[in-house]
C-alpha cells in the first residue's frame, strides 16, 4: 500500500511540474491529465480516497483547459466514486459539476442519471431533504428525456419521503399521477392498485373521512376494477373505522390486510400514525364523558 502512495505522489508531482512548464497547443494540459489518472488510479490502489477524488478533479480542470468537456465530465464522476467512500457532500458535488457539464454539451441523459445518482447519495446519508429535491430534478431530466420508466422510480421516491416528512398533498398527487399513467400500459396496469392503496394511506394521515371517501370514489370512477381489489375494501373499512373512532376494529381490520398482504414499513410507519391519532381522539372523547 506504501508503494502504492509513493507512485501515486511521483505521478502526481511530474504532472504538477507539466502544468508549471511550458507547453504548445494546450498539449501540457493533456500530458498532465495522463500522469493524473495514473497518480488517481495509484491513490486508488493505496485506498487513499481524498486523495483520489482531489486527484480527479484537478484531472478534470485539466480536461476543460484543453477543452474536453466530456473528459472533464467523467473526470469528475471518477472524483465522485472516490469521495463517495470518505465524503458524502463532496461526491454530491463534483457529480454536481459532472451534471452542469453533461447540461452545457447535450448530454442530458447522463445528467439525468447523475441526478438520480445525487440523490442516492443523500438518500444513504439520511439526508431526505436534499435527497427529495435531487430526485426531483432527475424526475424531471428523465422525462424531458422520455425516460418514462425511470422518471416513475424517482418520482415514487419523492412520494415516499413526502408522506414520511408528513407532506401528504405532495405523496397523494404523485401517487395519483403515476396510477393514472399506468392504467394506459398494459405491463403496468397492475400496479395501479398499489399506487391508489398509497395515496388512500396518505388520506388517512390528513385524519379526514370525507377526503379520503371522496378520494375511493374517484379511485373507483378512475379504475372501474379497483372497488372489487382487497386494497379498496382495506381503505374503506379503514376509513370506517376512523369514521366511528373504533380503534379495535382499525387494528382488527389492518392484522386482516396484513395477513393476506404484508405491509412493507412504509405502509406500517404511517398505519401508526393514523392509529395513534385515532386513539388520541378516543382518549379525549372519554375525558370529555
Amino acid at each position: 500500500m506504501g508503494d502504492h502512495l509513493v507512485r501515486a505522489e511521483e505521478f502526481e508531482k511530474k504532472a504538477d511540474k507539466k502544468l508549471n512548464g511550458w507547453g504548445l497547443f494546450g498539449s501540457k494540459y493533456e500530458d498532465a491529465a495522463d500522469l493524473l489518472e495514473k497518480a488517481a488510479n495509484s491513490y486508488k490502489l493505496a485506498k487513499a480516497w481524498d486523495r483520489a477524488g482531489a486527484t480527479y478533479v484537478k484531472m478534470a480542470n485539466c480536461h476543460l483547459k484543453s477543452d474536453s468537456k466530456h473528459d472533464a465530465a467523467n473526470a469528475y464522476a471518477e472524483a465522485a466514486k472516490c469521495y463517495k467512500k470518505v465524503n458524502t457532500n463532496e461526491a454530491a458535488s463534483c457529480l454536481e459539476q459532472a451534471v452542469n457539464i453533461f447540461c452545457e454539451i447535450g448530454r442530458l441523459s447522463m445528467a439525468a442519471r447523475y441526478y438520480k445518482e445525487i440523490a442516492e447519495y443523500y438518500e444513504s446519508d439520511q439526508n431526505i431533504n436534499q435527497a427529495i429535491a435531487y430526485f426531483e430534478k432527475a424526475a424531471e431530466f428523465f422525462q424531458n428525456e422520455e425516460v418514462a420508466t425511470s422518471a416513475n422510480q424517482c418520482k415514487l421516491k419523492v412520494a415516499q419521503y413526502a408522506a414520511q416528512m408528513e407532506q401528504y398533498d405532495k405523496a397523494i398527487q404523485i401517487y395519483e399521477e403515476i396510477g393514472r399513467q399506468s392504467l394506459n400500459n398494459n405491463l403496468l396496469k397492475y400496479g395501479v392498485k398499489g399506487h391508489l392503496l398509497n395515496a388512500g394511506i396518505c388520506h388517512l394521515c390528513k385524519s379526514d373521512v370525507v377526503s379520503i371517501s371522496n378520494a375511493l370514489e374517484k379511485y373507483q370512477d378512475l379504475d372501474p376494477t379497483f372497488s372489487g381489489t382487497r386494497e379498496c375494501k382495506f381503505l374503506t373499512d379503514i376509513a370506517s373505522a376512523i369514521d366511528e373512532e373504533d380503534v379495535a376494529r382499525f387494528t382488527d381490520v389492518v392484522k386482516e390486510f396484513d395477513s393476506m398482504t404484508p405491509l412493507d414499513s412504509w405502509k406500517t410507519t404511517l398505519l401508526l400514525r393514523v392509529k395513534e391519532k385515532l386513539k388520541a381522539k378516543e382518549l379525549e372523547e372519554d375525558d370529555l364523558t
